[in-house]
């Protein structure tokens, strides 16, 4: 997959079938529309071409709402590569590109910029200022501009509506089961490790302290996980447990993200995590006091393995 950030220095694109989104987590929903575009442009023997924006047009448009995305750009391209798309381009959002009329948006940006054969959207897909763009203002100019259009329907996305946005309210309230049948792929993220005031090594579970790459990636709900992890530039794949929450028993202060890795014990401070989510196993909880939280660890760490190992 080639990857263009410069609508300035495009290539013609042969026969372009381009869809256009944010595709934010790249979930089910959003694959459903890729394999449409793979599929047209096999029979027609064109160049399938996936547009998105960055930053994500929110930020932009409303400027002081708080986005908690469940893709970073770099990991939306990773996902992306994975679905055979030949081409994708990252189109830089600003203002101005937000102001632009609906009719605008088709003329000026899709049809100058990539000549496209064929468009396909989703059903609920708007564009232009004020999203006062939709399918049937690109049916309306299809024969002036010569290419075809074509909508994906809310039933062929999923007759549960896969959103973005459910996947989000999922993760949040720790629903990882959820959120996986949504996305496809266990959620994931990835943080550097940073010192923290080293109580679990003095308890017997030592932590790996994550601060995140992102600070717009959706950081999960309060609780408890099991979880398999990878360090940057490595392919063993490690198991663990981690924790997301204040440590009520401990201080009960400041957010944080632990990760106890098992049968592990190596200085990894400044290197970087990924976490993939796998198992939500319990609230968090204030005990009576440090011994109870051991006890507990060994309880949840049990558990941890014994998912894990079913895998």
């Amino acid at each position: 997959m080639k990857v263009y950030r410069n609508l300035d220095t495009l290539p013609v694109f042969t026969k372009a079938v381009i869809t256009i989104g944010t595709f934010d987590g790249v979930h089910l929903g959003h694959q459903k529309i890729i394999h449409q575009l793979l599929a047209e442009s096999e029979r027609t023997g064109g160049e399938s071409v996936l547009i998105t924006f960055h930053p994500h047009p929110r930020k932009i448009v409303k400027p002081n709402e708080s986005l908690m995305q469940l893709t970073t750009m770099e990991e939306r391209i990773e996902l992306l590569k994975k679905l055979g798309i030949n081409n994708m381009v990252i189109v830089p959002f600003t203002k101005d590109f937000s102001q632009q009329t609906a009719l605008e948006y088709v003329h000026h940006f899709l049809v100058d910029k990539f000549s496209p054969a064929t468009i396909i959207i989703g059903y609920d897909h708007k564009f232009g200022n004020n999203r006062e763009g939709d399918f049937k203002l690109l049916e309306q100019y299809a024969a002036q501009f010569h290419y075809t259009v074509q909508e994906i329907d809310e039933e062929l996305i999923n007759n549960a509506i896969i959103s973005s946005t459910k996947i989000r309210e999922a993760l949040l309230r720790g629903d990882v089961t959820l959120a996986r049948a949504f996305l496809g792929y266990d959620y994931f993220f990835k943080g550097e490790v940073i010192e923290g005031n080293k109580l679990g090594r003095t308890i017997g579970y030592p932590t790996a302290n994550l601060q995140m790459d992102n600070p717009d990636k959706l950081i999960p709900g309060n609780g408890v996980y099991a979880v398999t992890c990878q360090l940057e530039g490595e392919t063993r794949l490690l198991k663990g447990m981690m924790n997301i929450g204040t440590r009520p028993t401990v201080d009960g202060i400041n957010r944080m993200i632990e990760v106890n890795i098992f049968d592990f014990d190596e200085d990894i401070y400044g290197r970087h995590l990924r976490v993939w989510l796998k198992h939500h196993l319990r609230s968090e909880v204030k005990f009576s006091g440090i011994d109870a939280l051991k006890e507990q660890l060994k309880k949840d760490k049990e558990v941890s393995i014994k998912l894990l190992n079913e895998e």
